[in-house]
């Protein structure tokens, strides 16, 4: 796992995030792509040389992270890549301090941050069509 310092990752990360999202979900481009993604901090995984997965996190304050824009293609789920990218972004939130992080969770989702120690908060929500939770995790 890396964290993206160059335009030609973060493309990457942008192909994935419209193969996963847009293409496989149906979320507006429009909605995908947004205001967040110039200061946010992105993480590409890459198998094979081949990138496949990514994440994006912000740091709204100090002591809370969001972790946002979690993709992995379809050819590589089950492989624990997903797995390797979160623990990637809690490595680096660690590093800065960071205390807690929330994520909202697609509800299909659910279980595979159950499995990394999330725990949801508050109802079911829609956003971009698809039913989310609020999931967080103390650092």
């Amino acid at each position: 796992m890396t964290v993206i310092d160059h335009s030609a990752d973060l493309k990457q990360a942008f192909d994935i995030r419209k193969r996963v999202f847009v293409e496989e979900q149906g979320v507006p481009l429009s909605e995908e792509i947004d205001e967040w993604d110039q200061s946010a901090i992105h993480f590409l995984a890459v198998d094979r040389e081949q990138a496949v997965g990514t994440a994006r996190l912000r740091l709204p304050t100090k002591s809370t992270g969001k972790v946002e824009r979690v993709a992995v293609l379809k050819s590589s789920r089950g492989s624990g890549l997903g797995h390797s990218l979160m623990v990637a972004i809690e490595d680096y939130a660690r590093k800065q301090n960071v205390e807690e992080l929330i994520l909202n969770a697609q509800v299909q989702a659910l279980d595979f941050y159950r499995k990394l120690g999330y725990r949801q908060q508050g109802p079911i929500f829609m956003d971009a069509g698809i039913e989310h939770m609020e999931m967080r995790k103390p650092l």
